[in-house]
């Protein structure tokens, strides 16, 4: 069986990819990032284990004989759903699978933002001793409020990770988790816009739809303090980014972390210009620890669907809606 495999992984990636195919299973890799090499990896595949390359319509009609695709990792918006219904091809994702090195991700860049960590690190190499500026603008954790925005497998780990730092939590989800869970976590629902004016720290964890697009704009950026942070490690459609270029400038909050971007990677974006935020490249779930438990997951979920059975809960592709 041909497994085909769009994204430009490093050689050791694939090389974990391959050590774990069953026998008389076969890996095809793309060879280059052009269609054609793309379509000529597809073209004999029964599945296609996918990270973060898209695939529109036109590349799952050069796969004819795909069955099934398997996303190593949770968002599902650069698929082309409707057009696999159609094709009846069955679509998981992984849940929970990235949601610890995402969470770690997520805690490193409020860290970073709250202390303006990458801009000191420039400064400081280039002779510049700006200890005392620091000092009158750069924040700790402890005491503050953090707004959780989408309270799945992501979301709660961030809230584990943050329960050693002495912070109130709060958090928006369409679907408010029960009373037990709220106490296990020791965390508050809001609803959105009063969870925007009373956080110090914004971390977003929603999925990318219609919805939920730009769902934080120049309105909702409005009604946070002045000494706010946001944090995006989920996707850069959330965010309305020449909305918080433009709060960063003019200091209507303070900082930012931003990990995923509109468009990707993000040659225009406005956030590329301003001192204010830390930039990662759409790398929160990208570790070498994770990444052989995903593979796993990946293949006992296409042994699962070739053989006719019920994916995991929570891996079967749902729709997640505001």
């Amino acid at each position: 069986m041909i497994v085909g495999c769009i994204d430009p992984f490093e050689y050791k990636i694939l090389q974990i990819i391959r050590d774990h195919l069953p026998d008389g299973w076969e890996l095809v890799q793309a060879q280059g990032e052009s269609k054609s090499d793309k379509f000529r990896a597809l073209a004999e595949a029964e599945v296609c284990f996918l990270m973060a390359a898209p695939l529109p319509k036109e590349m799952i009609e050069a796969a004819p004989k795909l069955r099934f695709i398997q996303k190593l990792g949770a968002g599902l918006d650069r698929i082309d759903l409707d057009y696999c219904r159609e094709r009846r091809v069955r679509v998981a994702k992984l849940f929970a699978g990235n949601s610890v090195p995402v969470a770690e991700h997520t805690l490193m860049l409020m860290l970073a933002a709250s202390r303006r960590l990458v801009w000191l690190d420039q400064a400081t190499r280039a002779g510049e001793w700006n200890k005392e500026e620091v000092r009158a603008s750069n924040q700790h954790l402890r005491g503050k409020t953090i707004g959780i925005l989408g309270f799945g497998a992501i979301g709660r780990q961030v809230s584990r990770l943050l329960s050693g730092f002495g912070v109130q939590q709060l958090y928006f989800d369409p679907v408010r988790a029960d009373t037990e869970t709220e106490q296990d976590f020791q965390v508050s629902y809001s609803p959105l816009d009063e969870l925007l004016t009373r956080s110090d720290i914004l971390t977003l964890h929603m999925p990318l739809l219609e919805s939920t697009r730009s769902l934080i704009d120049s309105k909702r950026l409005s009604l946070m303090k002045p000494t706010s942070i946001v944090i995006n490690c989920a996707r850069g459609g959330l965010i309305d980014e020449r909305a918080l270029f433009e709060a960063l400038e003019s200091r209507q909050i303070f900082g930012a972390g931003i990990d995923a971007f509109s468009q990707e990677p993000p040659l225009d974006s406005p956030l590329l210009k301003s001192r204010y935020v830390t930039l990662t490249p759409h790398c929160a779930g990208a570790t070498i620890d994770n990444f052989e438990s995903i593979v796993r997951r990946a293949v006992e979920n296409t042994q699962t669907v070739l053989e006719g059975g019920p994916l995991p809960v929570g891996d079967e592709e749902i729709l997640w809606s505001v």
